[in-house]
């Protein structure tokens, strides 16, 4: 049986829980059931991290004991994780005994092999990250570049994990395992840094200046905390709490870890680092998340009052619906905008209109014509061979998504099939049947196949929204068991059809017609060689041609450009293609170019085509391979990609794209080399004479 281990950061037991650690936590249980209904074993874990100078002055400060501190504070995040219905498996705590244990008899083993020693060390010291910064770190405050905040000249003996020993060890791992780290753009930002000498790492505190922490068995006058703390829960609850799978296998090495970007060097470097030196076989995957932005681009603080309280939500809308928008509005890697507007925009569109919507439909027109009992299905037709071959693809589909973690594109494939059960009821209106007595058994196949492909949608969401997916199986008379109910024709002609209520209640609040739009960020420009690397290259499907209302020379397309998302590109293909010719088809898409306003429709994007004859302006498009999907990257052989950024025309003017032999080639500057452009490792060509021009 195949085994699936996730666990989030421990999170800071001073921290009060807000929506960057729900949106941890939940993309971690959507994760986990998401596995276990593809019949995986799972196991997940989080916790808290109970040590360090921060609690102990938060301690004296109440007039508490430290530990008094953290057994009230850390119900915080346990109790919030039971009110949104999260299912770990354990929450570990570094104040346990067992975990403290497993710590000292770690260090120990260090110890023994010559992996740790101790020398003076003078440094600047920020209390609220706990650790030192050189002159080059410090912000222009001279404060730490983290959180701002003032730091003090510190001067003390304290031992140190000689880290610097492991570089090239986690060199060479990176490079032979290119998807340890996803996205691939940050492996590349570990990478950058690795290129410079690894310094070995501090990992104690004098007992006279910090005493909570746990004592270093080799000398109690010192403490470890953060890093041979915090990070071994992840191994500590494998060895000193023997968790095991239900077979009884050992739950490590973890499947992935789940972080935000900021705590990337720690968890790619520090740790791997430390295991090594243990001997510890490492995590398979670390997943590094973005973070939720607020107010059109800023980051959230305590300090600018701009936190999302997820209890707020979950209140007022319920727990599945704040689920969904977290695991569906942001692409897993990327940075996601909150907004209420496109809270309500998100619930409404695809809850309350889409699924409920059929759900209701469905529901309501076996009860009137049925008795509340399923009829079966008489004649199978090409509407319903399409719906079946969907539903079915959708599964295949879903299957192939998750080892990736590619959650917000698994929902959005879930919801097509939603979708196509609406366009299937719109097209064979069955509220006209019923009223046509020779319509009968028609009427019966289009309600079984509707309330299959139902519940199937409903089986395939629970991990995402549980609680109404089951609500929504108890309508039809359905309940969802275990990975075999993933097969269409579960469902049976007969079965008696429960009471029912809207599950999403459409959300009745104005909302503005348009989002504030994100600021740019403030980007240097960038150097020729540059260009490729920070280029969003992407397969997109045109899915909709339409004229230009204000110019004649103008398509205006609707394309899926991956994970759900639709575009709108004005592109002057028409003395080149006819519309028929271009709907379905696959382009690359310039997915990174600032949008502009063409004729007043704004393009987000540009697609590539090759120069076929100037003097007609006719081109051919470029064309990718034929099994690349939406949102698969285009990528310059060779180049990893940076991490994403808005480019302008001008940027892209700085390098040339032509044609050579039938494929797509990049030079960036006079004395480059010509750089083949690919998708998944297969060429992107383009149909043009050799030297012909791809704009």
């Amino acid at each position: 049986m195949k085994n699936f281990y996730v666990t989030t950061p421990i999170y800071y037991v001073n921290d009060a829980p807000h929506i960057g650690h729900s949106y941890t936590t939940v993309l971690a249980d959507i994760l986990t059931r998401f596995h276990k209904i593809l019949g995986y074993q799972t196991f997940f874990l989080t916790g808290t991290d109970e040590h360090g100078q921060k609690v102990q002055r938060a301690a004296a400060k109440r007039e508490v004991t430290p530990q008094e501190h953290v057994d009230e504070y850390y119900h915080r995040f346990e109790d919030l994780w039971k009110k949104m219905g999260i299912g770990n498996d354990f929450f570990i705590r570094t104040t346990f005994p067992e975990h403290k244990a497993y710590v000292q008899e770690c260090l120990q083993k260090l110890w023994d092999k010559g992996e740790i020693y101790s020398k003076e060390y003078e440094g600047w010291y920020s209390v609220g990250e706990e650790r030192f910064f050189s002159d080059d770190e410090l912000d222009e405050n001279k404060c730490d570049p983290i959180s701002h905040r003032p730091v003090e000249w510190l001067k003390e003996k304290n031992y140190f994990f000689k880290m610097s020993a492991y570089q090239q060890k986690l060199i060479d791992h990176l490079n032979e395992h290119p998807d340890w780290i996803v996205p691939d753009y940050r492996r590349n930002e570990i990478l950058g840094f690795l290129r410079q000498p690894l310094n070995d790492l501090c990992i104690s505190r004098p007992k006279a200046r910090l005493s909570w922490g746990i004592p270093l068995p080799f000398d109690p006058d010192y403490v470890t905390y953060v890093w041979f703390d915090a990070l071994l829960n992840y191994v500590s609850a494998s060895t000193a709490f023997k968790k095991t799978f239900a077979d009884g296998t050992p739950i490590w090495p973890a499947t992935y870890h789940l972080i935000g970007k900021d705590i990337l060097t720690t968890h790619s470097v520090y740790w791997p680092t430390m295991l090594m030196a243990l001997d510890i076989p490492l995590p398979q995957h670390i997943l590094a998340h973005g973070w939720w932005l607020v107010n059109g681009g800023e980051k959230m603080s305590k300090s600018a009052g701009n936190v999302v309280n997820p209890m707020d939500y979950m209140e007022k809308y319920g727990n599945d619906a704040f689920r969904y928008f977290l695991a569906r509005e942001m692409v897993v890697g990327q940075d996601a905008n909150f907004t209420h507007d496109a809270f309500v925009r998100r619930i409404n569109s695809d809850l309350a209109n889409d699924l409920g919507n059929v759900l209701n439909r469905v529901h309501r027109l076996v009860l009137t014509n049925f008795e509340g009992k399923l009829p079966a299905a008489s004649t199978i037709g090409e509407a319903e061979t399409e719906v079946i071959t969907l539903a079915k693809k959708v599964i295949e589909e879903i299957h192939t998504d998750l080892p990736q973690a590619r959650l917000s594109q698994s929902i959005e494939t879930i919801m097509s099939l939603v979708r196509s059960i609406n366009r299937y009821l719109e097209v064979k209106a069955p509220w006209k049947l019923a009223k046509d007595p020779a319509a009968h058994d028609e009427l019966a196949t289009v309600l079984y196949i509707s309330a299959e492909a139902v519940r199937l949608s409903l089986c395939l969401l629970w991990p995402v929204i549980p609680q109404k997916a089951e609500e929504g199986l108890a309508m039809m008379g359905a309940a969802f068991k275990s990975a075999d109910d993933l097969t269409w024709g579960v469902l049976k002609a007969g079965v008696a059809f429960g009471e029912g209520k809207p599950l999403f209640p459409r959300i009745e609040e104005e909302v503005k017609k348009q989002e504030q739009q994100p600021k740019p960020k403030q980007n240097k420009p960038l150097a020729t060689a540059d260009v490729p690397a920070a280029m969003d290259l992407r397969v997109a499907q045109i899915k909709e041609v339409a004229n230009h209302p204000n110019a004649d020379s103008l398509y205006v397309l609707k394309v899926d450009a991956g994970e759900g998302e639709l575009r709108t590109i004005c592109s002057g293909l028409k003395a080149s293609y006819e519309a028929a010719e271009l709907q379905d088809r696959k382009i690359l898409l310039f997915a990174n170019l600032k949008p502009s306003a063409l004729r007043g429709i704004m393009s987000q994007g540009m697609l590539f085509a090759g120069d076929l004859d100037a003097a007609t302006h006719k081109c051919r498009l470029v064309a990718v391979p034929e099994d690349a999907k939406p949102g698969d990257r285009a990528l310059f052989k060779g180049i990893a990609p940076s991490e994403p950024r808005e480019l302008k025309v001008k940027d892209f003017e700085k390098i040339s794209l032509s044609a050579k032999g039938g494929a797509v080639f990049c030079n960036a500057g006079e004395d480059s080399a010509a750089i083949a452009l690919e998708v998944n490792g297969k060429a992107v060509t383009c149909d043009v004479a050799d030297g012909a021009g791809v704009h």
